[in-house]
């Protein structure tokens, strides 16, 4: 199991930039794949970026060249830069592990709210 702790998020306008922490409680060495996922108002959870073991990343058309992930193992922390941000990237933003042992288990943190205004 893992535990994980976003933060990061807020009220920002249009254009700007913001940074999400989410830090596991343990080695993300350990850990499958590590990624950012989002819930726009009315809408489903979907996929922002992805990170799996050797810095493989995956990111959704809509934030390819706006959002960067990228990790600390020393702090056990994955991150997501997010630069000229849209209103359309308001959304509750949650950090997700990956692990797969005999099975494939997801793990969620609780979610941070990114606001942007136009």
């Amino acid at each position: 199991q893992v535990q994980l702790v976003e933060s990061g998020g807020g009220l920002v306008q249009a254009g700007g930039s913001l940074r999400l922490s989410c830090v596991a409680s343990r080695s993300i060495f350990s850990i499958n794949a590590m990624g950012w996922y989002r819930q726009r108002p009315g809408k489903q959870r979907e996929l922002v970026a992805t990170m799996a073991g050797g810095g493989i990343t995956n990111y959704a058309d809509s934030v390819k060249g706006r959002f960067t992930i990228s990790s600390d193992n020393a702090k056990n922390t994955v991150y997501l830069q997010m630069n000229s941000l849209k209103p359309e990237d308001t959304a509750v933003y949650y950090c997700n592990a990956r692990i797969a042992v005999i099975t494939t288990e997801d793990y969620w943190g609780q979610g941070t709210q990114v606001t942007v205004s136009s």
